[in-house]
């Protein structure tokens, strides 16, 4: 897994749109059975559920998971929607057979820089359908195709081979390691640093038909 909060606020400061803002997606179809799509309020229950019953799963890899709340959950879709206004991105939940198994976004993008890193987590059950690898491709696209950016980043714990497997898969360059990059309840841990350049993205690779979505 790579970093992806709940629990906080995405990352990035608040700003008036461009005039330009960029579109996002108000689903992104995966598979047959699977879908990216924005989360909802009304999510909030399923999503903190869904947390709750992986969370000694989650809290091996992510800072947030070991103390989140019904109430962190409800913020951090509601910081989603201003990450939306504020044309830095967007978190979408991560659907299978309609059901959230888990989530996936950007945490904010430099627009100067033409940047953005990408973070998610998936249910233990969920795992070994390529699910995420999916939800991934089709994130890195919006952000190269669609929105033109130059470079995506994803960070995973070197010790987490399953998702360093995934970003590997997907052709990312490593770029090393963050060291004592995040602190979990046993100590300080490294990252392992990737990135996609626009340059070496398949351009073949279809990130879905932009929609619209309101805040």
């Amino acid at each position: 897994m790579a970093p992806s909060d709940p629990g906080s606020s995405p990352s990035g400061s608040p700003r008036a749109p461009r005039s330009d803002a960029a579109p996002v997606p108000a689903a992104l179809a995966l598979s047959d059975t699977s879908a990216l799509r924005a989360l909802e309020e009304a999510d909030a229950d399923e999503l903190y559920a869904l947390i709750d019953g992986n969370r000694s799963h989650l809290a091996k890899w992510l800072p947030w998971a070991a103390e989140q709340t019904p109430a962190g959950t409800l913020d951090f879709i509601r910081a989603g929607h201003a990450q939306i206004a504020n044309d830095n991105g967007f978190h979408a939940a991560v659907l299978d057979r309609g059901r959230i198994v888990g989530v996936i976004g950007f945490h904010g993008i430099d627009w100067q820089h033409r940047s953005s890193s990408v973070g998610y987590w998936l249910a233990e059950e969920a795992q070994g359908r390529g699910t995420m690898t999916r939800a991934v491709r089709a994130m890195v696209s919006q952000a190269l195709g669609v929105w033109a950016l130059n470079r995506v980043e994803i960070r995973a714990s070197v010790e987490n081979e399953r998702s360093r497997a995934l970003i590997e898969r997907l052709g990312f360059h490593y770029e090393g390691v963050a060291r004592q990059a995040f602190r979990l309840a046993d100590g300080y841990h490294d990252d392992a640093v990737y990135s996609m350049l626009a340059a070496d993205w398949p351009s073949s690779t279809d990130a879905g038909a932009p929609g619209t979505l309101s805040a």
